[in-house]
């Protein structure tokens, strides 16, 4: 049996061009992945439910609901699942937009889809990771699941939120720079700001008394 049919990823492509959608089913099929498609936003949002899909790609300028609100409302709904957002802008303002939404990745169009699928490979790698359960302080993260607990308390995370914590966890007590922490998880493709607002949203997930602390003009460390 065919081995890229045993592992078939799920992949929800959400679009409201009908030729590009037709295109990246029939690409991602080529390459093995089981492909389910929407055309805009509300119909995302059910098949997100109804697909149960190991990644997203999802179109950030459509009509009615965008991708934006598409990706906050999943996340909302405690939604893990990696999201790659295709776009036409490529300022910083809108990468910065998508990322804070939610988002895992970002790619602008045109795109060659090559580069698509090596990123979606990438994103389904991260989730199936079997690390050991890694903890600190009254802190415990299961990197794979993307969750997080302290105390009572459980902490739903992005696929990239769970990577920095990952990444501070396993140097705790070290400063990690922004500059690591951007090749490491945002292969190098990011602003140095990103980094503060990925902090800014784990001190506020994790709540007090704060884990994360700043090493000014340097980065950050993981200290109780």
């Amino acid at each position: 049996m065919d081995e890229r049919v045993q592992l078939r990823e799920r992949v929800l492509v959400v679009d409201d061009h009908p030729a590009l959608r037709r295109m990246l089913a029939r690409s991602l099929s080529a390459e093995g992945f089981e492909v389910t498609v929407a055309p805009d936003g509300g119909a995302a949002l059910v098949a997100a439910e109804r697909a149960a899909p190991d990644v997203i790609v999802l179109d950030v300028a459509m009509p009615a609901i965008d991708g934006l609100s598409v990706c906050r409302r999943l996340r909302a709904k405690g939604l893990p699942t990696p999201i790659l957002m295709l776009t036409a802008r490529d300022a910083v303002a809108d990468r910065v937009a998508g990322l804070e939404a939610g988002a895992d990745d970002y790619l602008v169009k045109p795109f060659a889809i090559q580069e698509l699928i090596a990123r979606l490979r990438a994103l389904t790698r991260r989730g199936k990771r079997s690390d050991a359960l890694l903890s600190y302080a009254d802190l415990v993260l299961d990197s794979a699941a993307r969750t997080a607990n302290r105390g009572a308390q459980t902490i739903e995370l992005t696929g990239r939120e769970a990577d920095l914590l990952e990444l501070l966890m396993r140097e705790a007590g070290r400063t990690v720079t922004r500059e690591r922490a951007i090749n490491e998880i945002w292969g190098g493709a990011a602003e140095s700001n990103v980094v503060d607002r990925y902090v800014t949203r784990l001190r506020r997930k994790l709540g007090e008394p704060a884990l994360i602390r700043t090493m000014r003009g340097s980065g950050f460390v993981l200290r109780a």
